[in-house]
Parts: structure tokens; sequence; C-alpha cells
């Protein structure tokens, strides 16, 4: 699933019939009904394949319809619904079968009616609650949400601390969606080990106003094990630490933090007590090693930080409309230890300066980011096309000055080797070629502008035969194949004679529309009209 997720099934429906629905029961009454009589069958009655009161009747009626019956995935959008309602029974027997509750763009303002709502849900998987208003603290009413693994949130404001709580309480959540809700900043309590979840495997955080990368980093820290992250039309500058490197863990703070310059170039070592059993297999060692086997010694609390550092399990990464403008934060994104597949389009990396073409942006890509096997949702990358991106790579950089080129050119040096460069072949078709002209017993030798349309040489030549424009037929003779395909009539007047293929030493038979047969002096034979 990527980007933001709500559905606009049964909008308009809302719209027509929801005129007034302060509560979430009421809406059920006035789209399914008001009757209590559930129509569902138990257990037993399920194992059995009948029910209980027909013992032996092999197809089973419904009570009511299923139009009176609620499914599995509720859809009421646009409702008005601000509240549970006051009769919890009714509300148990309606949605004991729920899996899917899709409530976007309700009025719903407080969490213990939320809660009032998913506590007589006890199948609930799925729940979006978008662009209601939900800045309030958090408070929740007993339930069982062990099922819940998708929770909706985007645009509902909902607090930091609101959020915090949500992922301490559900236990099972997997996915969370927060996009568009304004949050300039991650205050999450990422340093407290009770604070992380490492159920979480799926964030989206589209079009929240953060510049920062290290804000950025603070959901890696709370979920150790995401794999997917969207961040697009996030306002990143840069995966830079150097913007704000007081927000790194305290584990860390009494460390020396990298300045700019380290970590561009990613010479940030180990301490004296760990560097040696940590050489063979850091990443940061030497940027040129783009081995990113993770050591022990990687994980604990000594380990250099990294842009990377909080995103171990990423495998997928969104960051599409972001800022990002260098090539330094893609050869950044080449150091995500487990990162797979990217989507990164609209930066400003590749609009100023204009200078590649489409093709040659996803090949610069590609040969940066040597672990990455899917690119802007393209399908899986292969060899061939990672080999023919590595060598057009080098021969991009072969030409500019050494201090222009990046780590990674000479990597690929010592993988491909030194590369001649291509030889520019020019196959665009010689302007002018010498034409043999017969009418009759009349040859003539001109030269002819390829890229003049037929109806222009039947123009130029009304001088020479007398015969207009209008009633003059032209046969083309390629001299190499005329024993095998013979004359060719130039039957459109709009085409370039060049798409024809002439070449110097072919022949143009001119005729009349009047004739019958048309005769050349040479061994051509006759043309039919």
């Amino acid at each position: 699933m990527q980007g933001i997720v709500f559905v606009n099934i049964q909008s308009a429906w809302c719209r027509v019939e929801c005129t007034k629905m302060p509560s979430l029961l009421e809406a059920l009454e006035l789209k399914y009904g008001s009757s209590t009589t559930d129509c569902s069958l138990t257990d037993e009655e399920t194992e059995s394949g009948s029910p209980k009161t027909a013992l032996s009747v092999s197809i089973f009626v419904p009570k009511k319809s299923p139009r009176h019956t609620v499914p599995a995935l509720l859809v009421l959008q646009d409702c008005d619904i601000e509240s549970a309602g006051n009769d919890d029974e009714k509300l148990k027997n309606k949605c004991k079968n729920v899996e899917e509750l899709d409530l976007a763009q309700n009025k719903l303002t407080q969490w213990t009616e939320v809660f009032g709502i998913l506590q007589h849900m006890p199948k609930i998987k799925f729940v979006n609650l978008s662009f209601n208003s939900l800045a309030d603290g958090l408070e929740t009413k007993d339930g069982k949400y062990d099922l819940l693994k998708n929770l909706v949130l985007n645009g509902t404001h909902a607090s930091w601390s609101t959020v915090q709580g949500l992922v301490q309480l559900l236990k099972n959540l997997e996915e969370l969606h927060l996009s568009l809700n304004e949050y300039k900043t991650v205050d999450l309590e990422y340093e407290k080990p009770g604070n992380k979840n490492t159920v979480v495997k799926k964030l989206h955080f589209t079009g929240n106003p953060i510049e920062i990368w290290s804000e950025i980093s603070k959901l890696g820290y709370v979920f150790p094990s995401l794999e997917s992250l969207v961040l697009a039309e996030c306002p990143i500058r840069s995966l830079s630490l150097e913007e704000n490197r007081n927000t790194l863990p305290r584990s860390v703070s009494h460390e020396k933090l990298p300045s700019e310059s380290d970590d561009n170039e990613n010479k940030n070592l180990p301490d004296s007590e760990t560097s040696d059993k940590c050489q063979e297999n850091r990443i940061f060692v030497d940027e040129k090693a783009y081995n990113r086997t993770e050591s022990e010694c990687e994980s604990s609390s000594t380990k250099v930080r990294s842009p990377h550092d909080p995103f171990r399990m990423l495998r997928f990464l969104n960051v599409n409309g972001t800022l990002l403008s260098t090539w330094d934060d893609v050869e950044r994104l080449a150091r995500f230890p487990a990162l797979k597949s990217l989507r990164i389009q609209g930066c400003p990396l590749f609009e100023s300066p204009q200078e590649y073409t489409e093709h040659e942006r996803r090949q610069l890509l590609i040969a940066r980011l040597p672990n990455v096997e899917t690119l802007n949702g393209g399908g899986v990358i292969s060899a061939q096309e990672r080999e023919d991106a590595e060598r057009a790579f080098i021969r991009y950089y072969m030409d500019k000055p050494e201090a222009d080129r990046p780590e990674r050119y000479a990597e690929l040096v010592g993988i491909h080797g030194k590369l001649d460069p291509l030889v520019h072949v020019d196959l665009t078709p010689e302007k002018r070629v010498k034409v043999t002209f017969t009418y009759g017993d009349l040859v003539e030798v001109r030269c002819v502008d390829v890229y003049r349309t037929v109806f222009e040489l039947k123009t130029k030549l009304e001088s020479m035969v007398k015969i207009p424009a209008n009633r003059m037929r032209l046969f083309y003779v390629d001299q190499e194949m005329k024993t095998t395909y013979g004359p060719e009539e130039m039957l459109y007047p709009n085409k370039q004679l060049y798409r024809y293929n002439i070449r110097h030493g072919d022949e143009i038979i001119i005729d009349s529309k009047l004739n019958r047969f048309v005769s050349t002096s040479s061994s051509t034979s006759s043309i039919r009209s």
C-alpha cells in the first residue's frame, strides 16, 4: 500500500441520506435498519453447514436481506458522526462482525467516542479515521484490539503523545498512516526503551512540513523494525545530520559528533576499544565500501551515528517531491543496509539544472545505488540494465575533471575497467545526392535535396519534361535492388525523399498520367500504369 489511504466509497450516499447523524448507531439503523435480529450463523451452525432450526435443510435462507446486514467492510464517510451511540447492546450486535471500518471525514473529536465504537468490534483489523479532528488527548476504553493491524490517522492532527499512546496500546499494529498532520517536528520519546515498537512495519508520513533528517530519524528509533517509509511531499532538504546534531539519542550525546565533511566522506571510525573488532565489517570505515553487512558492534550504543542508522530494516523508501538537491544524498541512500526499493522523483536534483534526460537520470541513479532492486515503481533492475548504467556512469564522468568525479566512479572503473569513448555514428541521411532522371529518351543527372517532398520534386521537374506536377508520375529505382523489386511508384506527395533511402547513382523514372506505359532507355522493363 502506497501513499495516503482513505476510501470514498458511498460518500455520495452519506451526503444525501445522512443530513444529521450524530451517532454511529443512528447511522447504522438508517442505512441497515433498526432490527437487532442477527442473521449470522453461530460457530456450531457454521461448522455443521446449516442452522439449528432446520434439521435437514440444504439451503440456508437468511432472516433478513444483505441490504439490512452490517458488512465486514463498513464505510460511513462524511456522515457527521460524532459519537458511538447510547445503546451498547445494539451497537455490539450490529458491529460484532465488522473487520474494516472507514469513518473518514466525520465529526469525531473525542477518543473516548472512538474507542466506544471500537470496543464493540472484536474482529476489527483496519480503521480509517482520516480528517476527523482528534487533536485532544488520548482516552481509551476497555476492549480487545489484538487484531487491529492498520490505523489511518491522516489529517486528524493527533498529537505525538496520542500517537505514542496508541502505539503502546495497539500491540499488533503493523501499518500506521500519519500523513497531512502538519507535523514540523517528531516529538516522540524515542530515548526510552519502553516506547519502542518493534511490530510496526509500514509508516506513511506524506505531506508533513518537516525539513531536517534528524527529525525523521526519530521515527526509525521508535519503530526499529520499519520496512516501508513514505515521506513524499515532505520538504526534506538533505539526509545530512549536520543540520541538527542535538537530536541524537542521549546514549551517544557524549560522543564527538561528525562534522558535515565527515558525514559526506563517511570516514568516522569506531572507538579504539572496538575498532579492531569492527574494522572488517564496518560500513563507514571507508565510503568506498558498499558492503552493508552489519556487525554486533555496529549495533551497540557506541556505534557511529549516520543517516541510515535508525533504518536498519528499511526495504522501501519514498522521497518523491522532497527537496533533495545533491547527489551526495543519493549516495547516502546507497548505504541504507536493507533498502531494495526506492522512489525518488520530482526533486530539485533533477529539475535544476535540466541537464539530464529521463534515461540518463535513471542510469545515474542505478549506478549510484548498487543494492536497490526496483527504482521509481519499475520492474526489477536486470543485470544487463545495471551493467549498462554503470558503464554509462563511467563514460559520463570520464571527461570531467577528477575533482568532479564521485567516489563511485573509481569503484566502477575497478569493476569494468577504463572504457573507450563511444564512437559517434552519424546516421542522418546525406542532404544532397546525384540521381539519374529518365523520361523516355531523355536522360539527365541532377543533384537532389533529399529533404524535399515528392510534390516539390515534381514541381522542379516541370521545366525538364513539360508535364504539370499534378499530372506527373515518378518511379524510384534502387540500383542495388532493381532486379529483385523493380521500380517503386512515389505515390505520396508529402513524403520526404530520404524516406525512400535514395542514394547516389539511383534512378527516378518520369511518366505522365496520360500514358498507359512508360519505357526506359536502359534495361528497365515496362511499368503498367
